[in-house]
């Protein structure tokens, strides 16, 4: 998401403005650790979701706000015969170059943090209990740290995240273990976590997990 900065931005002022009206949760994980599934469960229970990692596949889908920069930067050869960002070419391209990576995110970035104060402005006014935002590398970025109220980590083993992203996205053991390379460790996750939910087990026991969250932080 957004890099940390020294200056907020205007969409980090309006999220800021809503502390003490509405508890702002933050909810990550490494890829593969059910980010969705707790999101959707808390989903159920009357939370509402702000997935940044949905926006960001949303932006770069065919016609997405992040196409026409994105093939003006790159080049057509990164965009795919759909329309949409050819996710694969830009992964191995970003993966070898920090710097297209860095020029990727300055096209994409700004995007995704208009999206996100749209929709929680949307889900404000539609009265959820509370707003969770979903961010991948929520970590990574010091600016959502300071917005949250409560961080929450979804937790399990790096080879048990392998497997699923594995048979989830078909992606080659290498490549994923390139994309935790870039993400938080599982050690520095677990180390900031306000909450940490553990999913290594069934459904229920998930479900069991988040219902309890859900309690703790409807006492915010």
């Amino acid at each position: 998401m957004a890099t940390a900065s020294s200056k907020p931005t205007t969409e980090q002022s309006e999220l800021s403005a809503l502390k003490g009206r509405i508890p702002l949760i933050g909810l990550t994980g490494g890829i593969g650790s059910g980010k969705t599934t707790v999101s959707d469960l808390l989903a159920k229970l009357g939370a509402g979701i702000v997935d940044t990692d949905l926006i960001a596949h949303q932006i770069t889908a065919p016609h997405g706000a992040a196409i026409s920069a994105i093939e003006k930067h790159f080049g057509s050869d990164f965009i795919a015969a759909d329309g949409s960002l050819d996710r694969e070419k830009m992964r191995t391209l970003v993966f070898k170059d920090p710097e297209a990576r860095k020029s990727l995110e300055a096209i994409t970035h700004p995007l995704i943090r208009s999206e996100t104060i749209r929709q929680t402005s949307n889900l404000e006014r539609d009265g959820v209990q509370y707003m969770v935002f979903v961010v991948p590398l929520l970590l990574e970025s010091g600016s959502w740290m300071t917005l949250i109220d409560l961080l929450v980590v979804v937790d399990c083993p790096e080879e048990t995240q392998i497997q699923r992203v594995m048979q989830r996205s078909n992606l080659p053991r290498e490549d994923v273990e390139r994309i935790l390379m870039v993400q938080a460790s599982r050690a520095e996750r677990l180390k900031h976590a306000d909450v940490v939910i553990e999913n290594q087990g069934s459904l229920k026991d998930l479900e069991v997990e988040v219902q309890n969250l859900h309690q703790k932080i409807l006492q915010i």
